[in-house]
């Protein structure tokens, strides 16, 4: 697996599929770019998801968040993206994704997307 960003995410199948559980990653350094300003955006995101079938391999997750960096998205649209496409990975039976993104213009923003 490369150590450059990337938007292929690696799935692998869950250990326990019978029981309900949930996973819970936090990563606080994500960063992404103002679309309007081109300023750099920071973020602490968090992903809790009940896993399925499959769950999401950690190191193509870190380099799928990666992949952001050079990339201008709005607050609400990466959160949103980040959810479809880990959706479409997994086929969770429940996510929730949470952007707590750093202060811009005096405004702290906060975006919580969840499935189903």
């Amino acid at each position: 697996m490369a150590n450059v960003p990337q938007k292929e995410l690696e799935t692998f199948e869950n250990p326990k599929s019978s029981r309900d559980y949930v996973i819970e990653f936090d990563c606080p350094e994500f960063t992404c770019v103002c679309p309007k300003t081109g300023q750099p955006d920071f973020a602490h995101i968090t992903i809790r998801y009940v896993p399925d079938l499959l769950c999401v391999e950690l190191k193509s997750l870190k380099l799928y968040l990666w992949s952001f960096r050079e990339e201008g998205h709005f607050h609400e649209t990466v959160i949103n993206r980040i959810l479809d496409d880990l959706v479409a990975a997994l086929q969770p039976r429940e996510m929730r994704i949470e952007g707590d993104f750093n202060v811009r213009g005096g405004i702290h923003t906060t975006v919580t997307a969840q499935y189903p």
